[in-house]
């Protein structure tokens, strides 16, 4: 697959949701904070699909974001099932962080099952080390739980 340029694009970016727990002003300004409903959003058979077609069309790398994407019920379980797809080599996940720390089950945090379940990079967004200015940016005073 290519793009009108000629470039071969080996690579899908896939928002599995628009929900975020921050409230940045960059990206979510105080007029536009409505969610889509939630039968507006793919579900992951339906996102798992559409990577399945991107495989088939030569995408070797998938990189999961949102919103934040670790809001979305179930989302260990849906990465877990990238690396099935034929073709795929690279699992990335774009994230606030917020969340990366928390133990989903008994002595298992977020990061550790995302990694277990084949993700091999992610992309922390962190806006600044300063905590006070961190929750300007993000309406939330998540500064700990990122850095952790």
């Amino acid at each position: 697959m290519q793009d009108r340029h000629g470039h071969r694009i080996s690579y899908l970016r896939v928002s599995i949701t628009d929900r975020c727990n921050e409230r940045c002003g960059y990206c979510m300004p105080q007029e536009l904070q409505e969610w889509l409903p939630r039968e507006g959003i793919l579900t992951f058979e339906e996102t798992l699909r559409l990577i399945r077609i991107a495989a088939d069309l030569g995408v070797s790398k998938v990189r999961v974001t949102g919103g934040e994407p670790l809001t979305r019920r179930d989302v260990i379980n849906f990465v877990r099932r990238i690396p099935e797809i034929s073709g795929i080599k690279s699992i990335g996940l774009s994230t606030n962080g917020t969340l990366l720390a928390r133990e989903i089950t008994p002595g298992e945090t977020m990061a550790a099952a995302l990694h277990d379940a084949g993700v091999n990079s992610v992309n922390i967004s962190l806006d600044t080390l300063d905590r006070e200015t961190y929750s300007q940016i993000t309406g939330r005073d998540f500064h700990e739980q990122v850095l952790s």
